[in-house]
């Protein structure tokens, strides 16, 4: 669906381009509008704290939708590796990962001094066939 490097200049089309795919695949509401919000939180992280170019990429897999962000950056600091908790109403920042965790099904992280990957899944919605005796197609 998706594979393509993105830099700052990027970050509005692979918004568009993340929505235009997902919802392709029958994702809609308020699932599609918070999954979109995840993966633009941490492509901008990307831009922001891991040298500013990264990777993503976009399937569907089954029953669910894979975005993983890829980047060169000198790791995620140890404090955001687990689920974190909610960040103070005045803290500046930190809301990135924390948002992944309350908009996606999962999250799954690996880092270190060469760069970061993060993978983000969401179920995606699969609409009733219309046959009683069969299951969701697509």
């Amino acid at each position: 669906m998706i594979d393509r490097r993105f830099g700052r200049e990027e970050i509005t089309m692979v918004r568009h381009e993340v929505t235009s795919s997902l919802t392709a695949v029958g994702l809609t509401g308020d699932r599609l509008h918070g999954f979109v919000l995840a993966v633009n939180e941490v492509v901008t992280n990307v831009v922001l704290h891991a040298g500013g170019q990264g990777r993503i990429t976009l399937r569907v897999a089954g029953d669910s939708a894979w975005c993983t962000v890829t980047d060169s950056g000198p790791g995620i600091p140890s404090p955001y590796l687990s689920s974190p908790e909610a960040p103070g109403a005045f803290e500046v920042g930190g809301r990135g990962i924390w948002l992944a965790y309350q908009l996606c099904d999962e999250v799954t992280m690996a880092t270190g001094p060469i760069g970061t990957t993060i993978g983000l899944r969401i179920a995606l919605d699969l609409p009733f066939s219309g046959r009683p005796d069969g299951p969701a197609v697509r």
